[in-house]
């Protein structure tokens, strides 16, 4: 809860240069209600997601995690209308396959309890970020992002408050670090809902473990096995494919 806390709290340090820019005004949401239930559904998500990481293995953590595109994929069908073609389930097939491949060999199923927590943070956040996708049709990106950094960070409060304890310098910079590149990534992941279907860009969010792979092994000298680089491998072609099949289909026409 303490590191929750902090990847939004300083994830609002980039965002105080926009608001110094145009004001609270200009921030203002079309509808302040939809903005705190997402904020809700992402500090649950991000609560259960907390609670179960430090009794997982890596592997299971990382295989359960990236089930988030099914339960987003779903949705998108389901609740918003959109169009589900086979080319867009296939791509987040085989990139949880290849996601299998990478962690396969570590997989322990030992998690017991904590992997039902660890899968249960899926569908809530699948629901963020269906929600997310219906803001952006209201709202720009700008405006989703600082709403959700900053009610979370209120939400994510009293929770921190409960389970506090000291920080040495590193662990502060650390979390400083980790703020700023998080709103960063949040800017871009939101920017991507307002430009394309939703279920399109699930397949990409397999990318995750390819720079989480690759930041291992410059920073922590972490070794690449092959298992890595052939799950990669597929990884990357089930998001190619399906940017060559969304490029070539037949664009819809006019209503």
């Amino acid at each position: 809860m303490q590191g929750q806390l902090l990847r939004y709290a300083f994830g609002m340090l980039p965002l105080l240069p926009l608001l110094w820019r145009v004001g609270l005004r200009d921030l203002q949401p079309e509808s302040m209600k939809d903005q705190l239930w997402r904020a809700m559904l992402h500090t649950v998500g991000l609560s259960l997601w907390f609670l179960a990481l430090p009794h997982l293995p890596l592997a299971d953590m990382t295989a359960i995690s990236f089930t988030n595109p099914l339960f987003v994929l779903v949705g998108a069908a389901w609740v918003l209308k959109e169009p589900m073609s086979t080319a867009r389930w296939v791509s987040v097939a085989v990139g949880f396959m290849g996601v299998l491949v990478v962690v396969g060999q570590g997989l322990t199923g030992s998690g017991g309890w904590y992997s039902l927590l660890m899968l249960a943070s899926a569908p809530v956040f699948a629901a963020s970020f269906l929600l997310t996708k219906v803001l952006t049709r209201r709202d720009s990106v700008s405006v989703i992002v600082f709403w959700q950094t900053l009610l979370v960070t209120l939400l994510s409060l009293p929770l921190a408050l409960a389970v506090w304890t000291g920080l040495s310098a590193w662990q502060w910079l650390m979390a400083l670090i980790g703020g700023i590149l998080g709103t960063a990534g949040h800017y871009c992941l939101t920017r991507s809902f307002a430009s394309a279907d939703i279920s399109a860009t699930q397949s990409v969010k397999f990318v995750d473990l390819l720079w989480a792979a690759g930041i291992g092994w410059i920073v922590f000298s972490d070794p690449i096995r092959p298992s890595t680089l052939l799950g990669g491998a597929i990884i990357v072609a089930s998001i190619v494919g399906l940017a060559r099949y969304e490029r070539l289909r037949p664009a819809k026409p006019a209503a």
